[in-house]
Formats: C-alpha cells, structure tokens, sequence
C-alpha cells in the first residue's frame, strides 16, 4: 500500500511537470525576416553587423535569406552557395569600381506570409562605389527595397508585401536583423533571453522555476504521506 500511495503521488508530480514544460512550449514563438550572411570560401557565415555597416570588399559576396528563425544560430542560410567567380562571370572589373556578389534566397513557401508566393532565388552581381555599403550594392540591383521605422530591411525587390520582423508561431524566439545592427539581438534593443525568456527553444527561466515549484511541493507531499502512514 505505501508504495502503491508514493507510486500515485510521484505521477501525479510528474504529470504537473510535463503540464508545466507544455505550456512553455506552446507559447514559443520564431520571427518571420530577411537575415543577413557573408560567404565564407563554399559556405556562410551570419553577419555580425547589419548591411548598412558592412563595406565590403571587391570580390565579396554577401547573403540574404528570408525565413522564420529562432534566432541567428538556428537561421536559414541561403540556399545558393557563394561562388563569386560564377555570379559576376559577366561583369567585367572596371577602374574606380568594386564588384560584389549577391545571392538572394526569398525562402520556401512555409515561410511566406499568408496570401504571398516566394519568388524563385536569385543572383546579382553589383558594380557599385569602393566605399559602398552591402545596402548600397543590394539597392543598386534589387529594388524596391523597404525599410521599417527602426531600419530593419523588411522587402527585398518587393518581397514580401508587407510586415516587418513580425512575430509568429514557431518553436523557438528569435529577432530580426535590422540594417545597421551588431547583431538580430541588438536590432530590437534588448537581448533574445530577456525578450524571449531564454536564449534558445528551450524552456525559459519562468518555466524552469515554475517546475522546481512543482517538484518541490510534489516530494512534500510524498514526505507527509509517509509520515501519516508511519
């Protein structure tokens, strides 16, 4: 009979918790933006600053890819690979000039915003000023772009229509890039653990406290219980 009471008691604990791991679980959420990627050799590498500040040299290539993302670990690269030799085959060096390669990867269909359809991805080659920005080389071949009141990149060559960083549901937290930012984080002013709860898709330190509670009164319960029935 003991065991069968602290056998109740100890599942009864257990369901308290996965209800309480549940709830922080439902309400994650990821943000829908353009996130912003430097090529690195075959690969690429998240930018540590936003496109306004990165001045890149002649020869780079520079990426945009739009997605919904947890945060700047866990975004979606572009999904063409950053072959400068291959984007600006037919661009030709010119004397005062640099030239940086683009590749812009508007996402898949799953992370469009409702009622819009990606276009395919593409690549450019910008033939723009040596103290150029990579914002600057983006305009100069893929407009209309749109900016947000706090210079987050919302639209590359229209796309999407319309939002800028919105939030939406997902499994994990994240902030958008904005065009002058040291990083996603920074962009909205504050870090992802204090927005979100927590620095990655895991349970945020409320939910963690709420289930060292739970844990708490669940083992106090089984004290007294053995003590009733010693």
């Amino acid at each position: 009979m003991r065991r069968a009471g602290r056998t109740a008691a100890l599942l009864v604990v257990l369901s308290a918790v996965l209800a309480v791991l549940g709830t922080g679980t439902a309400q994650a959420a990821g943000y829908r933006y353009w996130s912003f990627w430097e090529g690195s050799g075959t690969g690429w590498t998240y930018a540590t600053q936003g496109p306004s500040l990165v001045r890149p040299d002649d020869g780079a290539v520079q990426g945009f890819r739009f997605a919904v993302s947890e945060d700047s670990q866990d975004s979606a690269k572009p999904r063409r690979s950053p072959d400068f030799a291959e984007i600006c085959a037919d661009t030709p060096a010119k004397d005062g000039s640099k030239r940086v390669a683009l590749v812009i990867d508007p996402g898949t269909a799953a992370d469009a915003p409702a009622g819009e359809t990606p276009p395919a991805p593409r690549t450019a080659c910008a033939q723009v000023a040596p103290d150029a920005s990579t914002a600057e080389a983006l305009a100069s071949v893929a407009k209309p772009l749109r900016y947000g009141s706090d210079a987050l990149l919302c639209a590359i060559s229209g796309y999407p229509g319309s939002g800028c960083g919105e939030q939406v549901s997902g499994d994990g937290h994240g902030t958008p890039a904005a065009s002058g930012s040291a990083t996603p984080a920074e962009s909205t002013g504050s870090s992802d653990s204090a927005a979100a709860g927590g620095s990655g898709g895991g349970p945020s330190v409320g939910v963690l406290v709420g289930v060292g509670a739970v844990l708490v009164l669940g083992i106090a319960a089984v004290t007294q219980a053995r003590r009733r029935r010693g």
